[in-house]
């Protein structure tokens, strides 16, 4: 390209500019006209002069293999040293010659910090197909007291379909709800999967048991990574910033009850979630959304027919919501 510009009478430094390469690059790369291969891996690259002998290494090994050490890192193993007046390398060099050993991946008894994939997705294409829950703190008005709010929610509709108020978490108490919603819902043995966090009552035996028993498909979210959890986390966000909320805590736990009571009444039969197109959780729970999204875009196109001049594009989209996925694979994962 530089050949080419310099041709049509560009000056070199000039087009070399354009490209972002420095001619001072070019000329290195050039030889008698022509681009030369890169000297670099065939260069004489002379040994340093203070580089650590074979028997230095073995030494700092056998050391480091050493019962007193062995579960030490070079950090501690090199002071130790220097207290009973020996010195073999510095503490980069005993890190350098470890690692090219493999033996500085984990030298603690301490269990070795691993990383946590991301959870399984699961995609529910109807009702009742996967489910995710959580607790959240309920205040009282007594300072420090607190009420505990179970709810299940429905991702494909995200209807609440269970919930209870405690006073205190419980593994017995999230089976005793699971058990209650499942046979509300019908799918007792249909392989609900059920997506939680990592606190107790979560893994708790009563709870493992009580999904194992009522063929609930179990799900958890990786340790801190509250987006691992979003629709119980967005569930609650609603609940919390709720007009009807009272910012000055419950009084006992029975009107807490009674207020998750008129909540989620209200949650699931009026209010029109803006993610499955504005219907209610029940409408699209009991599959009636799709008669009242075909009926609003029937009202569009009367509307756009009678007056096509304030329609500069077509009708708003009133298409049914599809299938939902919880924890879905990005498409830089999946790449």
């Amino acid at each position: 390209m530089i050949d080419e510009a310099v041709t049509s009478g560009a000056r070199k430094e000039k087009a070399c500019e354009e490209i972002g390469l420095s001619i001072r690059t070019l000329q290195r790369w050039l030889e008698h006209g022509e681009i030369i291969a890169d000297k670099r891996p065939a260069a004489d690259k002379p040994e340093p002069r203070n580089k650590l002998t074979e028997a230095e290494q073995q030494a700092i090994l056998a050391i480091s293999n050493q019962e007193e050490y062995a579960h030490l890192g070079p950090s501690q193993i090199v002071p130790m040293l220097a207290d009973n007046g020996q010195y073999i390398a510095s503490e980069s060099s005993f890190y350098r010659v470890l690692k090219a050993n493999d033996q500085l991946i984990h030298r603690g008894k301490a269990k070795p910090k691993g990383s946590r994939s991301k959870p399984k997705g699961y995609t529910a294409t109807a009702p009742n197909q996967v489910w995710t829950w959580d607790i959240s703190y309920c205040p009282s008005t007594v300072i420090g007291r607190f009420f505990y709010l179970y709810m299940i929610i429905d991702i494909f509709s995200r209807k609440i379909v269970g919930w209870e108020v405690h006073d205190n978490e419980s593994g017995e108490y999230a089976a005793e709800l699971l058990e209650r919603t499942l046979w509300a819902e019908k799918c007792v043995k249909q392989n609900v999967v059920l997506h939680s966090d990592n606190g107790s009552p979560m893994k708790s035996l009563t709870m493992q048991s009580k999904m194992l028993e009522m063929g609930v498909i179990g799900s958890r979210s990786r340790p801190g990574v509250s987006n691992d959890n979003p629709y119980s986390e967005s569930l609650f966000r609603t609940v919390k910033y709720s007009h009807r909320w009272p910012s000055e805590g419950f009084k006992s736990l029975e009107d807490a009850r009674v207020w998750v009571k008129d909540f989620a009444d209200w949650y699931n039969n009026e209010h029109r979630h803006s993610r499955i197109k504005f219907v209610t959780p029940a409408q699209r729970h009991n599959g009636e959304d799709k008669a009242i999204l075909e009926k609003r875009r029937e009202l569009y196109k009367e509307a756009q027919e009678n007056n096509p001049n304030r329609w500069s594009k077509g009708i708003r989209n009133w298409d049914e919501i599809g299938e939902v996925e919880l924890n879905p694979e990005n498409k830089k994962e999946a790449a």
